[in-house]
């Protein structure tokens, strides 16, 4: 399997895990030229960017230590570009979580990370 094909499994086992736990997905693998986002849902009344990681072994670190700062920049700038073309979202609160997934086990980190990006 190459990494795409990873990537696209677990961002399914992500999906399914998210949606189980009370989220309704509205978006997957968002993209623009500025970057993309992995699952794009509400949950709880919020409006959530979530970044999908996943490691199999600890030898490059945590899953979830992977969102560095140049990815949260990233981030934050797509998603007030989803925002801005999707306005019926403008006025929701936001969120940025992680789903982390090392050895098969999923985390949930909400409230990952905050805004770092400078907006529209």
């Amino acid at each position: 399997m190459n990494k795409r094909q990873t990537g696209a499994r677990y961002e399914d086992i992500a999906v399914s895990f998210l949606e189980s736990n009370g989220t309704r997905v509205i978006k997957r693998n968002f993209r623009c030229r500025i970057g993309e986002i992995d699952i794009i849902g509400f949950h709880e009344g919020v409006l959530v960017f979530f970044e999908v990681k996943y490691r199999n072994s600890e030898k490059y670190g945590n899953a979830a230590e992977a969102v560095g700062e140049k990815k949260k920049q990233v981030i934050s700038k797509v998603s007030d570009y989803f925002r801005c073309i999707n306005q019926r979202y403008m006025n929701y609160p936001i969120r940025y979580d992680v789903i982390a997934i090392q050895n098969e086990e999923i985390f949930w980190y909400k409230n990952a990370f905050e805004y770092a990006g400078n907006s529209f």
